[in-house]
Formats: C-alpha cells, sequence, structure tokens
C-alpha cells in the first residue's frame, strides 16, 4: 500500500468573507511532531468561544487558524513523494487547529470525505485537535459581523456547509475516531458526536453552552441530548453547563476514555492498523481505555432532582421546581443552575426546551434540517435580535450585560417560540442533505 501525499495548500486571508479574520490549510500526510504548541487558550469562565492568537512556525500570524494534517492513501491529491513510499496506513489523521469552520474549510472537508469513503486504500478516519482544545465551534465573532453588515447569505452558507459534512459523518459508511483531548464545544461537537467512536479525556471539557449567547444548541445537539439519560439533555443544553471527559462516558457522549498520555500510543497504535473493521478499531481502543469514575461533585450524582426538575413542561416550571427544592435543601447545585438559567436568554432557553424535545423524537437529518431554519430565524433578527446581542454582551464588548428581548420568559409567547421552527420565508428553501444518496433502502 503507497501512501501519497496531498498538495500543500495554504489560503491566505480573506477579509471579503470572514472579515478580520483568516485562517492557514495545510494539508501534508506526515504527521508532525513539530507542530506549534496549540496556543494558549485564554476562555472566559465559561470557556465559550473565546479569540485564539497562535504563532506558527513560518512567522505567519494566524487567529483562529487551523492546520490539516493526514495520511492520504492513493487519495489521488498530489504527488507521490518517494520518502513515504514505504510506509503503510490505513488511516487519516486531521489535526484541527481548533475554533474556525469556514465555508471553504467545510467545502474542503466534504470533498476529502468523499474520496477517502470511496477510497478502498482508507480504512477510516481519525480526527483530532492540535492543542489545548479540539474544537471550540465556529468564529461567532465573524458571524456577528457578517449578520452586522448584511451578509446574510454567506451566513446562510456558513450553516448549510457545516450541518451538510455534520450529516456526512453521522452516515460515513467507514469507522470514524474523533480524539477529544480538550475543549469540545458547538461545532466542535457537531463534527465529532455523529461518529463511530469519541475519545475522552482527562482534558475534555464538553460544553452546549449557545443560551448564554441567545442562540440554540445546533449542529445536531437537539439530536445528541435528546438521546442521553434522563433528563441530562435538557440540563446541559438550557445552562451549557460543562461535562469532564469522564462524565461524557458516564453518560454516552463519548465511547471512551483515556488519560491524555496515552493520546499519542492510541494515534500510534492506530496509524500501524491496516482495516475498514469498526470491531477491530474499538478493540484497539478499548486496549487503552480506562474505567470512569466520575467525583463526588459530578452532576451524574445528582441525576434524581435533575430529572425531576427538568422534567416538567415548561422552563418556568422548571425553574419553580428548582426554587422549590433550592429553599428546601439550600443544594449549590441547585443554585448555580438557577443562575445559569437566569443568565440565558429567555427566548432561547424556550426554543431550545422545544429543540431538544423534538429531537427525541426525529432523526439525525431531521434534526439538522430542523435546526438550520432555528439558526436562520435566529441571524434574521425577524423575531429577536438576541443571537447578536449575546454575542456582543460576551465576546465583542465584553460587558456581560446582554439585554435580552424580550426580557422575561413571561413575554416570550409561543407563536415567537413556534416562529423559530419554520422557515424564514415561504421561498427559503429549507437544508438539502443527501439523504437519498446516504440512507436509500433497497
Amino acid at each position: 500500500m503507497q501512501t501519497l501525499i496531498g498538495q500543500n495548500l495554504k489560503v491566505a486571508r480573506t477579509r471579503e468573507h470572514f472579515g478580520a479574520r483568516g485562517f492557514a490549510w495545510m494539508l501534508d500526510c506526515r504527521v508532525s511532531d513539530e507542530l506549534p504548541e496549540s496556543s494558549v487558550y485564554s476562555g472566559s469562565d465559561d470557556g465559550i468561544h473565546d479569540n485564539l492568537n497562535n504563532n506558527v512556525d513560518n512567522g505567519s500570524r494566524l487567529v483562529d487558524g487551523l492546520i490539516l494534517h493526514g495520511c492520504l492513501l492513493k487519495a489521488g491529491l498530489g504527488p507521490e513523494p518517494p520518502f513515504l513510499t514505504d510506509h503503510q496506513f490505513s488511516m487519516l489523521l486531521i489535526l484541527i487547529w481548533c475554533m474556525i469552520f469556514f465555508q471553504l474549510l467545510g467545502v474542503r472537508l466534504h470533498e476529502l470525505y468523499n474520496s477517502w469513503e470511496e477510497n478502498p486504500d482508507v480504512g477510516f478516519v481519525v480526527l483530532k485537535g492540535s492543542g489545548r482544545a479540539f474544537c471550540a465551534g465556529g468564529d461567532i465573532v465573524s458571524l456577528y459581523h457578517m449578520i452586522n453588515e448584511g451578509k446574510i447569505e454567506h451566513c446562510k452558507k456558513f450553516f448549510s456547509t457545516l450541518y451538510t459534512f455534520i450529516y456526512m459523518v453521522g452516515t460515513y459508511v467507514k469507522p470514524h475516531v474523533a480524539i477529544l483531548n480538550g475543549i469540545t464545544m458547538g461545532g466542535g461537537t457537531g463534527i465529532s458526536i455523529p461518529g463511530t467512536f469519541r475519545v475522552a479525556t482527562d482534558k475534555t471539557v464538553f460544553a452546549t453552552p449557545e443560551t448564554l449567547i441567545g442562540f440554540h444548541p445546533d449542529a445536531g445537539a437537539s439530536f445528541h441530548l435528546s438521546h442521553l439519560p434522563g433528563r441530562m439533555g435538557e440540563y446541559l443544553g438550557l445552562t451549557g453547563e460543562k461535562l469532564k471527559g469522564e462524565e461524557m462516558v458516564a453518560c454516552g457522549v463519548a465511547t471512551h476514555y483515556s488519560h491524555s498520555s496515552r493520546v499519542p500510543l492510541i494515534e500510534e497504535h492506530l496509524g500501524n492498523l491496516v482495516t475498514d473493521g469498526a470491531s477491530i478499531v474499538e478493540s484497539s481502543l478499548d486496549k487503552y481505555g480506562d474505567l470512569v469514575h466520575p467525583d463526588k461533585t459530578s452532576v451524574l450524582h445528582r441525576v434524581e432532582i435533575l430529572d425531576k426538575c427538568f422534567s416538567h413542561d415548561t422552563v418556568e416550571e422548571i425553574i419553580d421546581s428548582l426554587e422549590i427544592e433550592s429553599s428546601k435543601t439550600k443544594d449549590p447545585w441547585c443554585i448555580s443552575t438557577l443562575k445559569r438559567l437566569k443568565e440565558a436568554s429567555p427566548l432561547s432557553l424556550k426554543v431550545s426546551l422545544k429543540s431538544i424535545r423534538e429531537g427525541r423524537y426525529q432523526t439525525l437529518d431531521q434534526c439538522l434540517i430542523r435546526e438550520y431554519r432555528m439558526s436562520l430565524q435566529g441571524i434574521s433578527k425577524q423575531i429577536s435580535s438576541d443571537f447578536c446581542e449575546g454575542v456582543r454582551a460576551r465576546l465583542v464588548d465584553k460587558d456581560l450585560s446582554p439585554k435580552w428581548n424580550p426580557p422575561t420568559l413571561a413575554q416570550v409567547s409561543e407563536d415567537m417560540v413556534n416562529q423559530y421552527f419554520s422557515p424564514l420565508s415561504e421561498a427559503e428553501p429549507d437544508l438539502d442533505l443527501p439523504t437519498h444518496l446516504r440512507e436509500a433502502f433497497p
């Protein structure tokens, strides 16, 4: 089996589409030990979508950058380098430098995944981050600026490209391994959780904090959250609270847990496999897996009260239930949960609760199509400008004082919530996913 090196590509900064943010995109078959240390994640206490400034070896400055490496096996993407022809691999290792998932990147990844799926020399795909984060989600600050500049069509393309790629990962024919050795939020969950295997570590932090910025858990989150045990999905989706790696395995978000020190061993072992069998990949991951024992502060030790409170029909009833429990028990968990809910957008809370509960009875493609409608409504400002206001308050001006509209749960009408689930207009097409190609039954 021969290895082909992909053509080295670098995409220069493109201000027209992405504001002041750019990215570097390099495709190379060598899994390099010389990648720059992934820069400092200077996140807020919530750890959501803060900017990364990274220095790379060539001296260029990347904002929300990405480096892509992989072992390309007969993928036809470039000339064959003589010094690599003796290597045998059946996996593709993608190193994502977190945070950006712009249109061009999504299109290119879609092309690559298509070619790898059809390539008999590619057995399985491994997705991992290059540093302290796996992927902290899309660059919502750039989305914020594009919305304010009236570039709604660019925003629509952003969502459609991302959601279509997520659907591909969720229906991928070959085994897909995501090594979540770091922050995994927003779009980062979308491009990893639908895959076959998800490996969490002691460095993993998982969250869907969209309600805190006036949005909704998207990128397939309404599907995945709705299938967690009990009412864990409602809790995570509404509060944006974080899970650690051990908790992710315990509740089913991840399939395996390994200490971060073992990640290089996992990569080396997978890199030496020549297989397309999911059971063989799984047994390889099992070999480096650890049993999980969430500590006593974990929310998993509060599932009884969590299920009791978050099983109510409305957000108001959920909050009332938490307040009753808090007054009776003085439980710090109840108090902190109430605080998070009261910080979030009232409209987002109601929209997100309905979304997660609908997801319980829908397939991944149905959830993505619905989330696409919701995302377009969120960026259009036709119902509310909470998304832009939330991004402004938390990530642009950082005053942490969003002026939600409507400002209270009582002022969020059922009609407003239902409108989020409708097309932007009669002429607005729904997300067109290739279900007839990827899920056709004879």
